[in-house]
């Protein structure tokens, strides 16, 4: 790979260029799949793809990260994205810092003006070291274009230890020079063995022993399948309940098991107050703990032990924690269910919540009432995808995670990635039926993601909770006190259409028969559908929220 030898892919009537060897690289760690939207710095690169090549197209760069960053997601491993100087960059800003959030491991290719004449800043070049701040988790800019291939295989491995986006910037003269004999700077392959914890298993142990009455949180970072089987056992060992972490991107417990508390509210005094009958608490796979609006007051009850496990440092570093340990959720759940003291089981006090009516005549449709639908119909093993800010809170009453990979949320809150991501997820994990809940205020931020829906035939069910509006804002305003909010409705826009306009099939849902029937038919067989569906669903805004 790095070592630059000739494939059977290279020209034999022509040297060994470096987009030869980058091309080595890529099929080296199976990422041959290029999401982009091509520049006229990238055309060297972009042009003549081998047959093992696939390009995928978005017509906006922050649905071609967030497509990436849910195939990244489904699959895995790194994703590899090419992205066109600065405007490419900067437009895909947001989607980077969700990917880094999302801990998804992406490697970025970002174009740039010819390396021979960049000093007279010509048109097109870019002033790209720092555009997107510290969210990248590596950046490089080869100081030789022979160095592009093994700066291309460092990112792939950066990408993985540092969980986020890797960015090296090529000159577009770069792909065209010939490839460097001797080995590059970057390994082959990397390794990464697991720390052993056993003497701290013991410490945890015995302090969860010591509790009366602990609890568990999971978080985003134990959404696997061994994770979720690991936290089971040691749930159902110590007979405590589980709640979810607030603002979890991914589901940390299967939220259909009893053990399953439900999701722990996003403010500092809803937090005490569930966890004030509890002394010792156990954080897996995520922060302690994440919030939303500042509120007074201690982030914890007083008296309560913080226990966190997680393998990401900073989560470890900046937390609120009395001990925290950085390992892997799965080997330390399945070590400590083996070691601590069975207990029986405590109620969680959850019921599941009632279905609400169908509406009259005449009244509108609810939030709840798609949930309850969605819920009826769901597959298990479907992947939810969330960006719905004002009904949030009543999907996950209603709408339950109950396989690994179930529910994935933009972690670091920024709109757009609802969209462009549930198309990536469904290209990484084609046997999963794969649902994307979105405001129709959030599905504007990514609605060009629809196009590349329809063009490469990604099987997933848009569900666009179209209610005019910014909901969640509009809330917002009011509660705040401070008079009517400056911005007006959209109620003019229509989802479905703007989805038949960019080629993609979508209906307009208006009455709870029409949806009911819709869902009963689209949901048993979505994980084989051969194209994407918008249901346009018009509801009035949840006036629940907050």
């Amino acid at each position: 790979m790095i070592r630059n030898q000739p494939t059977e892919h290279a020209a034999v009537t022509r040297p060994r260029s470096v987009r030869d060897a980058v091309l080595d690289v890529l099929r080296s760690f199976g990422t041959t799949t290029v999401f982009g939207n091509p520049g006229s710095t990238e055309i060297s690169f972009l042009v003549g793809f081998p047959d093992d090549v696939e390009f995928r197209l978005a017509l906006h760069e922050g649905s071609v990260v967030g497509m990436a960053t849910g195939w990244a997601i489904a699959r895995g491993r790194p994703a590899f994205v090419n992205l066109h100087t600065t405007a490419g960059l900067a437009n895909a800003a947001s989607a980077l810092a969700t990917a880094r959030v999302n801990r998804a491991p992406l490697v970025v290719v970002v174009g740039q003006q010819d390396r021979r004449h960049l000093a007279h800043e010509p048109f097109l070049a870019g002033h790209l070291d720092g555009l997107v701040g510290e969210y990248p988790v590596w950046s490089n800019t080869p100081l030789r274009p022979q160095d592009v291939p093994a700066a291309v295989a460092r990112a792939h491995h950066e990408a993985i230890t540092g969980a986020g986006p890797a960015i090296v910037v090529v000159p577009m003269d770069d792909w065209e020079q010939p490839a460097a004999p001797e080995r590059g700077a970057a390994p082959l392959a990397v390794h990464r063995a697991a720390p052993a914890v056993t003497t701290v298993i013991d410490e945890v142990a015995e302090l969860v022993d010591a509790a009366r009455n602990p609890v568990i949180v999971a978080g985003a970072g134990n959404d696997s399948e061994p994770a979720w089987s690991a936290l089971v056992d040691l749930a159902e060992r110590l007979g405590t309940p589980v709640w979810q972490e607030p603002f979890g991107a991914r589901a940390g417990f299967p939220q259909d098991h009893p053990a399953f508390a439900g999701h722990l509210p996003p403010g500092r005094a809803g937090v005490r107050e569930v966890l004030s009958r509890h002394d010792a608490l156990l954080v897996v796979g995520a922060p302690v703990l994440r919030q939303y609006a500042w509120e007074r007051g201690d982030l914890l009850p007083e008296g309560v032990r913080v226990l966190q496990i997680t393998q990401y440092p900073e989560e470890a570093h900046g937390s609120a924690a009395d001990l925290a340990l950085i390992a892997d959720p799965t080997e330390v759940c399945r070590a400590l269910a083996a070691k601590v003291t069975p207990r029986a089981a405590r109620a969680t006090g959850r019921s599941a919540p009632e279905p609400v009516p169908a509406p009259g005549p005449g009244e509108p449709l609810m939030p709840a009432h798609v949930f309850d639908l969605l819920a009826r119909h769901l597959p298990a093993d479907a992947i939810l995808v969330e960006e719905s800010p004002s009904s949030r809170p009543e999907l996950h009453r209603r709408v339950p995670a109950r396989a690994p990979l179930g529910f994935v949320s933009a972690a670091a809150g920024g709109l757009g990635f609802g969209l462009p991501a549930a198309i990536g997820l469904k290209m990484g994990a084609p046997s999963r039926p794969v649902v994307a809940v979105l405001g129709d205020g959030s599905s504007l931020y990514g609605i060009q993601g629809l196009w590349s829906a329809a063009h490469y035939r990604t099987g997933v069910l848009f569900v666009v909770m179209s209610n005019g509006g910014y909901a969640i804002m509009d809330k917002l305003a009011e509660n705040s006190g401070r008079g009517k909010a400056p911005w007006p409705s959209f109620a003019e826009i229509t989802i479905s259409g703007v989805a038949e306009a960019l080629a993609c099939p979508a209906v307009r849902v208006t009455t709870h028969g029409q949806l009911e029937a819709t869902l009963a038919d689209v949901l048993p067989g979505l994980a084989e559908r051969s194209g994407p569906l918008v249901l346009d669903i018009q509801v009035a805004r949840d006036r629940t929220y907050g």
